[in-house]
């Protein structure tokens, strides 16, 4: 997984916009380093001021977090600066262009859409086009509430267990390209939906997604890198473009690296192919 191109579109320039809201710029704070050693990432959270009372929400609570309109980007693309959105899309940019892919021809499947941060990008990028899934129906609120009209359709649903409307509505869109994105490698989304998002990916169509660095790893011998390796070894899809960026920075200042991918699904990605924890 060696494959590299620049992470910037030569053709497109993504807005640049302050995600700090001001209506939380004194109602958000991070637990003092206490001398015990640093929270994992996993375990992150921090306080918010509501009714004069300071509560704790965890990082991973998404759907406390996704109630509170503003408070997402706050958090994470603000304070945090996290920028996956916009590394893993301007790498899809580029591997469709050189492709010779029109932008308006990609039909794209958002994995873990959150408010829908991601279809924002991909309309920035000029590819329109993008459904989003994700199993929280806060997180499918939250996006019809603070970015109207950002996917052609938005379903709350679980995909390991995918029920016949939501297959209908997913087959009919016809997706040719999937992204994921800072959703993959902490149980959010297991590998095998993931497995079965894919299923719903033409042959041929592009899957960009980003994992943390660390987790591809060969000690990490199970889960999404497990299933990744195996898809490229085994020919089952192609690597186009891969590079390492800094996800965005943990509450103690660290940098967080991650790794954006393009493959092109080459054919029917089997079953066999997991390999659960």
């Amino acid at each position: 997984m060696e494959a590299a191109v620049s992470g910037a579109s030569p053709h497109r320039t993504p807005t640049t916009r302050n995600f700090r809201k001001p209506e939380w710029e004194a109602r958000v704070r991070f637990p003092e380093a206490d001398g015990t050693g640093r929270l994992s990432q996993a375990e992150e959270w921090c306080e918010i001021l509501e009714d004069g009372e300071w509560k704790r929400l965890r990082f991973h609570d998404y759907g406390e977090i996704y109630r509170r309109p503003g408070l997402y980007e706050h958090l994470f693309y603000g304070l945090l600066e996290c920028r996956s959105p916009s590394r893993v899309v301007a790498l899809l940019d580029e591997v469709r262009r050189e492709a010779g892919l029109d932008g308006d021809s990609l039909r794209v499947l958002d994995l873990g859409a959150g408010n829908g941060i991601v279809a924002e990008r991909l309309r920035e990028y000029g590819m329109p086009h993008a459904l989003g899934v994700d199993i929280l129906e806060e997180a499918r609120e939250a996006a019809l509430r603070d970015r109207p009209g950002a996917y052609e359709d938005y379903l709350a649903a679980d995909l390991l267990d995918v029920a016949a409307e939501t297959r209908q509505r997913l087959s009919r869109f016809a997706a040719n390209a999937l992204t994921c994105v800072a959703a993959l490698g902490f149980g959010d989304i297991p590998p095998r939906l993931y497995w079965n998002a894919v299923e719903f990916v033409s042959d041929g169509g592009l899957l960009a997604f980003n994992i943390k660095a660390d987790f591809l790893e060969p000690r990490y011998t199970h889960g999404f890198a497990a299933l990744i390796r195996r898809m490229i070894d085994e020919q089952y899809a192609r690597l186009e473009a891969s590079r390492r960026y800094r996800h965005r920075i943990g509450i103690d200042g660290r940098p967080l690296y991650y790794m954006a991918m393009v493959l092109t699904k080459l054919k029917p990605v089997p079953e066999s192919l997991l390999v659960e924890a």
